[in-house]
């Protein structure tokens, strides 16, 4: 059956609409509605739809932190709204931008307007609406750190909600907005990003890739460029094969489990933490236990990076998530720690 196409004015619905082109792993699936979203005071009028109040609702962004394993069947609502305001422009900005923002513009303008902070976060995919939900992080940097607010409607108060960075809850990949599925609906994020700060190079090859660049005295957009070159060497482009970045948590294990296994294995990769804590290497414990670059039909793991779960065609969600429980099986039985994913796993 053909989608249909209704503008309703601020936004737009779509019957039986496909999703393939809206999930970076391009899993065949469709939803029963999709609503997109460009203005945002008109959310309230969407949401008091009765096929879309009476149902069952996920929020989408561009989809790179997405794992659909069959057809949805309910409404699938879009934030696509545009727009970015400098607030206040000092030694530190303050910079309100729309939830349907893509992520990559964003960092790549506040780089071009002088801004620092973001630059290890370069080329996530994804929309700025989606970045506090995940606490997005790459190469030593969360963005929980630049984060004053965030706005959203409410569904459960009925209202427009403003949480400031300690009511967000954030933590390693994580928020109030994941642990609460459903209720909050993005519309607009908050920064506070300084003119200035110490450039965080001390994570995954930065420096080596600086060196090799020439630049002995970076600046944000060094940084930037060397992020860049080192994503783009590990990293598959979801627009050659299909994929949702790091697929697979890196594990957090007490000081007893994380001793004992660094004990059994001298050579794993792993970084303690302030509470004691160990945070493992999930590549590695993948690597290790023989995954990468393994496959099954078209679904299958990277092999330039073993966090990264791949469509190499046509594998259906059902078959991705089985592979991937396949990985997370294998490596709990070598190792006897339980991976997670990043994505969210969202049923029929």
């Amino acid at each position: 059956m053909a989608a249909e196409r209704i503008d309703m004015g601020g936004y737009t619905l779509i019957e039986n609409a496909p999703l393939a082109n809206r999930n970076t792993l391009r899993v065949q699936a469709r939803a029963r509605l999709l609503a997109e979203v460009h203005d945002a005071s008109r959310l309230t009028e969407l949401l008091d739809f009765p096929a879309v109040r009476q149902g069952r609702m996920l929020v989408l962004g561009e989809g790179s932190n997405m794992l659909f394993t069959g057809d949805f069947d309910g409404t699938v609502l879009a934030m696509a709204t545009r727009g970015v305001q400098v607030e206040q422009d000092g030694e530190v900005a303050r910079i309100a931008v729309a939830a349907g923002e893509r992520w990559d513009d964003f960092v790549r303008w506040t780089l071009g307007q002088g801004f620092a902070g973001l630059e290890n976060l370069i080329l996530i995919p994804g929309t700025v609406g989606a970045a506090p939900i995940q606490n997005i992080g790459a190469y030593g940097t969360e963005v929980a750190e630049f984060i004053e607010s965030v706005e959203a409607w409410d569904t459960q108060e009925h209202r427009v909600a403003v949480l400031d960075r300690a009511a967000c809850a954030f933590a390693y990949r994580d928020s109030v907005f994941k642990r609460q599925p459903g209720r909050y609906i993005v519309t607009a994020v908050r920064f506070a990003l300084p003119r200035s700060r110490e450039l965080r190079l001390d994570y995954a090859g930065i420096r080596e890739e600086l060196a090799r660049m020439g630049v002995a005295k970076p600046a944000p957009f060094h940084v930037a460029e060397a992020v860049v070159h080192l994503r783009t060497k590990k990293l598959p482009d979801p627009a050659v094969i299909g994929n949702a970045g790091s697929f697979f948590k890196n594990p957090i294990v007490d000081a007893a489990t994380g001793e004992a296994l660094k004990r059994e294995h001298p050579e794993l990769v792993s970084w303690l933490g302030n509470d004691g804590r160990w945070k493992l290497s999930a590549a590695w414990l993948i690597e290790t236990a023989g995954f990468k670059g393994q496959r099954k039909g078209d679904a299958g793991i990277s092999n330039r990076h073993a966090l990264v779960l791949v469509n190499h065609g046509r594998a259906s969600g059902a078959e991705l998530w089985a592979f991937a429980q396949h990985v997370i099986e294998g490596v709990h039985t070598r190792f006897g720690v339980r991976l997670e994913p990043e994505p969210v796993v969202v049923g029929g």
